[in-house]
């Protein structure tokens, strides 16, 4: 039953982290793509707020693959844990910078220079899923 845990962990930590990179990055390149009718111009801007979400998923991957020489027998229970705590942090997080940097793209589209203050408020999502990765290294 451990081993199962463990590998339901790790497959929870990969999986969910993807699943909202996936999800973040599409809100985004949604905007972009209608930004890019309104302001072509701008377009070095939207490509840089579209790759912002996909972090998470680095972080879920790299958490990861730190988990994946753990002996899966004795640390089932904690991987599982750690596994669904960084992937619903990672989700959340892709998610709502997603939509952070969405915004941030219409304003740009619409004339506004607000390209370094939506970075910045983009990276407070980021914090908290840096954390999940960071809490998850220090629990191995």
């Amino acid at each position: 039953m451990n081993e199962i845990l463990g590998f339901l962990g790790l497959g929870l930590m990969l999986g969910l982290s993807g699943i909202g990179s996936c999800i973040g990055t599409t809100i985004v390149g949604n905007a972009a793509e209608g930004a890019l009718k309104k302001n072509p111009d701008k377009s070095a801007n939207y490509m840089l707020l579209s790759a912002m979400p996909a972090t998470q998923g680095l972080y879920g991957f790299v958490a990861f693959v730190m988990w994946l020489g753990s002996d899966f027998a004795a640390n089932g229970p904690l991987l599982f844990g750690v596994g669904l705590g960084v992937g619903i942090v990672c989700l959340f997080s892709a998610i709502r910078q997603g939509q952070v940097c969405a915004n941030g793209i219409v304003g740009i589209s619409q004339g506004h220079d607000v390209l370094t203050n939506t970075m910045i408020y983009a990276a407070l999502p980021e914090f908290y899923a840096i954390l999940s990765l960071v809490a998850a290294l220090m629990v191995l």
